[in-house]
């Protein structure tokens, strides 16, 4: 027999916690760190970590070199399964094009200093720095 666990749902949840409990970042620390740094646009503006978030919401979460574009579906404040925080948003079609692209082109990318088979000398280390720059 199967358990089913029920989270409780509110009308109105912080967005901290909700980022969180949506598992875009490991703890809530980190979620309220990336919205104070403004990483993290709700409606495209700038939130405080104590703003609330309703169904609907369009969020803009940067993280590393991805940038996801959500709408909130569900509203939960407690952390569950993945299974149940894949429930809480959805991805626009958009923003997940941007995403399937930009991971093409980071498999097609190759460092400049991978075709040297030894180490660099002086010389070749300027003119690496100077092509990336």
């Amino acid at each position: 027999m199967t358990q089913v666990i029920l989270f409780p749902m509110s009308d109105n949840a912080r967005i901290d916690k909700w980022l969180w409990a949506a598992r875009f970042f490991k703890t809530r620390t980190l979620a309220t760190h990336a919205v104070e740094l403004g990483r993290v646009l709700q409606n495209e503006l700038r939130v405080k970590p104590s703003h609330g978030v309703k169904l609907g919401d369009l969020i803009e979460v940067h993280q590393a070199e991805q940038v996801w574009q959500i709408e909130v579906l569900r509203l939960l404040e407690v952390r569950g399964s993945a299974s149940v925080a894949q429930t809480m948003y959805q991805e626009t079609s958009a923003s997940a094009a941007k995403r399937a692209v930009a991971a093409e082109n980071k498999k097609l990318y190759q460092e400049p200093g991978a075709v040297l088979a030894r180490r660099p000398t002086k010389r070749e280390r300027r003119q690496l720095d100077f092509t990336r720059s």
